[in-house]
């Protein structure tokens, strides 16, 4: 996910956002575990859009205060 796409969600939707992916990073890691699935390209990509939200959701804390 684009970081522009990231900055132009509202808070909830990125939030939503932020949940789905640590769900699917969870559920892919699992599978991994398992021997089902070869997703570590996946999970990287994973791992850095839901950093690319964390950094959005901190600079918009950061504005408020």
């Amino acid at each position: 996910m684009k970081s522009q796409k990231i900055r132009d969600l509202d808070d909830q939707e990125l939030e939503s956002q932020l949940k789905d992916m640590r769900e699917q990073t969870f559920r892919l890691r699992f599978q991994m575990s398992m021997g089902q699935s070869d997703g570590l390209k996946k999970v990287r990509h994973m791992r850095k859009d839901i950093a690319r939200i964390l950094t959005v959701r901190r600079e918009r804390q950061a504005k408020t205060e």
